[in-house]
């Protein structure tokens, strides 16, 4: 008689992200009243830094964006300064990722702009920019940076072309790319590059992925799927597999993923639901979890992503009744691992002009840093100057450890003298008209850097903290609400240091009584 063994196999696939959920922030710690762009542009018009939050915004004659304080939560002032040197709507934003005080937009008026923002934030109407790129003949409507060269700025327009421009060149206007990449025959829809930056994928109005070379332009794989459209493409990393979203034949929204050494068939097709807008990919590849939220939808679904099959593993779904018409996304580095957060949204409300930060938290009990979550990751470091990217020569990204005190932080008198010699050095460079604004920004550097100069080593050592705000990011009052908060802020500070004061007091008096009283026992026992 022969006996069969009964295996048994669990019905779920274990992983630490198995319970993930979405947390969103409180109404303090949203941006309420934010005039958000009307733009039907299939973008995401918010971009996000550990210090800034930047967003397009409706005005009219141009086309301008805010740029916020990560800090600045609450209210949003209407007559807030923003960065207003396009002539056309601005429709794309990107801060560098090397550096949270420079910012790229592109605009309806042809032209690719990139900002230096002021580290005390916007003070004024920003209108003269450090670059100006002017190739394109049609309106531009996507730009990305380099992920590992310094300086290396892509940008797609509406005449079909892909732009490589590199600004580290003494002019203030660039009017030649170092590259244009011209495979295209219609409208690039998306961009994205491979972990080392050596690979861009692109999706076109023509139904058509490719997968090229990102340095020579020349096509190493192509798809064109009569059952998938792609609107969105994302490279996975380091997992050599590529994720696009669209519809199907029937219109249904879909996402695919495909092998990125053979785009000729797709690994998996799989349809989401029937409605109508766009889908926004987001993929962590510290984690390997994949994020697709739909434009004017409220819920945000996300997967495991892993290199068997079936590939894609549902985890579950983030449920709100605000519907969103872009996101914006975190830097790993400027996460909080101390409540297990793996990703942060800044979801864009249009209908309540509101800005809702979203985070993703791993459910942990140990309140200790989680090294299985947080894994080395890219940091703010180039790898590479744009001349050895353009020179032939890839490399990886420069990690950073997540860890609370692995990285000494840079302090901000050295960040002002910095920005200082950066500034003095870009404006030897500019035109004239740019004198007055460098000289107002220098100023204010070098004022920071004279005061932090004056001080004595002992408060040089001390980390420039009021009231539980890091003076570096926080931006000064704007309105009467704002200054009365700060005031009132400012009271109770006081109130509690003259309680300690008194505390104190009481002390010192009592050891004084405490003393007195030693010393007439010892002369009482000398006198016997």
């Amino acid at each position: 008689m022969t006996v069969t063994k009964m295996t048994w196999r669990p019905q779920y696939r274990s992983s630490k992200f198995r319970h993930v959920f979405g947390k969103a922030a409180t109404k303090e710690s949203c941006y309420d009243g934010v005039p958000i762009t009307r733009s039907v542009q299939d973008n995401n018009f918010c971009a996000v830094n550990p210090r800034f939050l930047a967003v397009i915004t409706e005005c009219a004659g141009g086309g301008a964006f805010l740029v916020l304080s990560i800090h600045h939560t609450g209210k949003v002032d209407p007559h807030t300064p923003r960065v207003s040197g396009h002539k056309g709507n601005v429709l794309d934003v990107k801060w560098n990722p090397f550096s949270d005080y420079c910012i790229a937009s592109c605009s309806e008026d042809t032209t690719v702009k990139v900002w230096e923002i002021p580290p005390h934030g916007v003070l004024k109407n920003l209108t003269v920019p450090w670059k100006e790129l002017q190739g394109h003949s049609r309106r531009v409507g996507l730009i990305e940076w380099h992920p590992t060269a310094n300086n290396i700025l892509f940008s797609t327009a509406y005449d079909y072309q892909v732009m490589i421009w590199n600004l580290d060149c003494p002019e203030q206007v660039i009017k030649n790319p170092v590259r244009t990449i011209s495979h295209h025959t219609d409208v690039v829809l998306s961009m994205s590059f491979n972990t080392d930056g050596s690979l861009l994928a692109t999706t076109c109005k023509d139904r058509k992925v490719r997968l090229m070379d990102s340095r020579s332009g020349n096509i190493l794989q192509e798809a064109n799927n009569k059952t998938h459209k792609a609107s969105k493409v994302l490279i996975l990393g380091n997992m050599k597999m590529l994720l696009t979203t669209g519809t199907s034949r029937w219109n249904d929204r879909q996402i695919a993923l495909w092998d990125q050494d053979d785009l000729s068939v797709s690994l998996l097709q799989e349809n989401l639901d029937g409605s109508s807008g766009n889908l926004f990919p987001f993929y962590d590849p510290d984690t390997h979890m994949l994020y697709i939220a739909g434009k004017g939808d409220g819920n945000i679904r996300y997967y495991e992503i892993s290199s068997e099959k079936p590939y894609i593993h549902y985890l579950t779904e983030y449920r709100s009744n605000l519907p969103q018409k872009g996101m914006g996304v975190m830097p790993k580095r400027g996460l909080d691992v101390s409540s297990c957060e793996v990703f942060r949204f800044y979801k864009l409300v249009t209908i309540k002009s509101l800005i809702e930060p979203l985070s993703m938290i791993v459910p942990r009990r140990s309140e200790s840093y989680q090294e299985d979550i947080y894994p080395m990751t890219a940091g703010n470091r180039p790898a590479l100057t744009a001349e050895e990217w353009l020179s032939g020569i890839d490399k990886g990204p420069v990690l950073m450890s997540l860890k609370p005190g692995s990285q000494v932080a840079e302090s901000y008198s050295e960040m002002n003298k910095e920005r200082g010699n950066l500034l003095d050095s870009r404006r030897s460079q500019s035109r004239p008209g740019m004198q007055q604004l460098a000289y107002i920004q220098d100023q204010l550097g070098t004022k920071d850097g004279k005061e932090d100069g004056s001080r004595t080593a002992d408060d040089r050592s001390r980390t420039p903290i009021s009231n539980g705000e890091d003076l570096a990011l926080c931006s000064p009052p704007r309105t009467e609400n704002e200054l009365l908060l700060k005031f009132h802020k400012q009271q109770e500070e006081i109130r509690r240091l003259r309680e300690l004061v008194h505390q104190r007091d009481v002390r010192v008096k009592q050891l004084e009584l405490e003393i007195k009283n030693i010393k007439n026992s010892q002369a009482q026992s000398s006198d016997f």
